[in-house]
């Protein structure tokens, strides 16, 4: 009898603390809960701010321009998830991250979906439509601004690159100063004139040479 209540006993125990420990974790990870993949969306909060202002009421001009701040905003986010989800992906298929992680990040993409479509209206209330093009327009307005903070930090990234090669050059090895070339002297100059000259000019029999020759006849 004391053979057969011992296995039962341990299996007991065994499936008594596996169901105790799926339901503390249960418990643990319902109240553990990540932050939104994307923060507060300042400029949606802004937009909706102005067009809630009564007193006095927000110009048409300045609606128009928050609301094309949005949009840049909204294409800031989509180029982010176009960038992260490939990786998140990968990263689940492989076990590193967990499916909260994963779920967020597909919550967020809801959620940018219905903000997209609620800006193509806003934009159409304005002007009928321009929904259909404030997204490219702030695509634009992006790749723009990026290029002039280009333009802007050039002088910068000359100071730096200059004072980096500066630092190089001035712990690098001495370098030897050349001697300057030495110019010759004017007796040098003078023997080496008459010499071209004396090449250059036609040799003329010597006195000695014609005495020699009349000799011989």
């Amino acid at each position: 009898m004391a053979s057969v209540l011992v296995p039962v006993l341990y299996m007991f125990i065994v499936f008594g603390g596996l169901a105790v420990f799926s339901y503390i974790y249960r418990r643990n990870t319902r109240t553990k809960s990540l932050p939104p993949y994307f923060p507060s969306h300042a400029d949606r909060n802004v937009y909706v701010t102005l067009l809630q202002k009564t007193d006095p009421p927000a110009s048409d001009q300045l609606l128009k321009s928050a609301l094309v701040r949005r949009a840049m905003a909204d294409v800031l986010r989509v180029l982010r998830l176009r960038e992260d989800k490939p990786a998140l992906q990968a990263l689940l298929q492989k076990g590193s991250i967990g499916d909260d992680l994963w779920n967020s990040l597909l919550t967020a993409e809801k959620e940018l979906e219905a903000e997209i479509m609620e800006v193509v209206a806003e934009a159409n209330s304005f002007v009928e439509g321009w929904g259909q093009v404030i997204f490219p327009t702030a695509n634009e307005m992006i790749a723009n601004e990026k290029m002039r903070s280009l333009f802007e930090n050039v002088e910068e990234t000359k100071q730096a690159l200059a004072l980096k090669y500066d630092i190089k050059r001035s712990t690098g090895p001495p370098v030897p100063a050349l001697a300057p070339p030495t110019t010759p002297a004017k007796s040098v100059n003078g023997d080496a004139s008459s010499d071209a000259e004396s090449a250059t000019s036609p040799r003329t029999p010597s006195k000695s040479s014609t005495k020699k020759g009349k000799k011989r006849k």
